[in-house]
């Protein structure tokens, strides 16, 4: 008789005005769907996003009740203003060096990890971190798997070079929403030219990490390579 299978722990990485506990409640759904098969273990992004903030131009990635005092970011595209959004073309971004040591720590303290999952922003990142393990610049990352939700290329050019490089040979799962209206299906399907054989799941809703039974042998049968 085969033994269970030990689950995989991916490391997950929440969206812009989010937090690790606030993201951990918008992926109840998934983690039921997914129990036996996986670890989610969740992070705060260290940069807090100024409340008062003009709301109405920002990524709207609302967070959970309860968390909504404590919303975080990866980096910001407008460093005066200290704010994101996904569209905003930029020269220089603010952040994002501090946000790769961060994840570096919670692989050294949490770790090791299988996999890494994000969500919109934090997608974003998920696919830089990728770049980097793939060019070897990060010897702390080695993550056999990725997970990107709502992803998508940053506009801002000093991150150019994470997409420049060879494609990213870890296999990955990008999953984005038809009707998503805060990082519409092009931007995301941008990003799939960057990962060497991606995977795709498409499904009819928005801006959200999606977990309905119709999606779990699509996950199963990604992760199920991986144990």
């Amino acid at each position: 008789m085969s033994k269970p299978a030990v689950p995989l722990r991916i490391l997950c990485i929440h969206g812009y005005r989010q937090n690790g506990s606030s993201f951990r409640e918008k992926t109840g759904a998934l983690r039921k769907i997914l129990k036996k098969q996986v670890e989610l273990v969740y992070i705060s992004a260290s940069h807090q996003v100024p409340a008062t903030q003009n709301q109405t131009n920002q990524e709207p990635e609302k967070t959970a009740s309860g968390g909504d005092e404590d919303q975080r970011g990866w980096w910001f595209s407008d460093i005066q203003a200290r704010s994101f959004n996904a569209q905003q073309e930029c020269e220089s971004s603010l952040g994002l060096e501090e946000s790769v040591e961060t994840v570096k720590t919670a692989v050294k303290d949490l770790g090791p990890f299988d996999g890494i999952l994000g969500f919109s922003q934090g997608a974003a990142l998920v696919a830089m971190l990728c770049a980097l393990q793939e060019q070897k610049l990060e010897a702390a990352f080695n993550f056999r798997f990725s997970i990107l939700v709502a992803g998508f290329r940053s506009a801002c050019s000093q991150h150019r070079r994470f997409y420049e490089g060879p494609a990213i040979t870890i296999p990955s799962l990008h999953v984005f929403g038809q009707d998503d209206r805060v990082i519409p299906e092009e931007m995301s399907r941008d990003l799939l030219p960057v990962f060497d054989g991606a995977q795709i799941l498409i499904h009819p809703g928005g801006h959200f990490v999606p977990a309905a039974s119709l999606h779990r042998q699509t996950y199963q049968d990604f992760l199920k390579k991986f144990q």
